[in-house]
């Protein structure tokens, strides 16, 4: 992830949170997640893709599934 794509993913999610938004904090949060285990960053995509599951859970967003058989798979859930 470049700086300007983490400078524009860090205002984007500020902003979602101050919004209050978790179906906007779920995509960016799964975007970043993605992105990080595209790049072999798993650790970090792991991190990112726990924020996407909480969050898509909050919205009660279909993709809450998808993301926890990613954290399952992993160990993570």
């Amino acid at each position: 992830m470049s700086l300007l794509d983490r400078a524009t993913l860090d205002a984007a999610l500020i902003a979602a949170h101050e919004a209050g938004d978790p179906a906007m904090l779920a995509a960016l949060y799964r975007k970043a997640a993605d992105t990080l285990e595209r790049l072999g960053q798993v650790d970090a995509a792991l991190f990112f893709f726990t924020q996407a599951y909480v969050f898509a859970l909050d919205a009660g967003l279909a993709e809450a599934d998808d993301v926890g058989r990613i954290l399952r798979a992993n160990g993570r859930l």
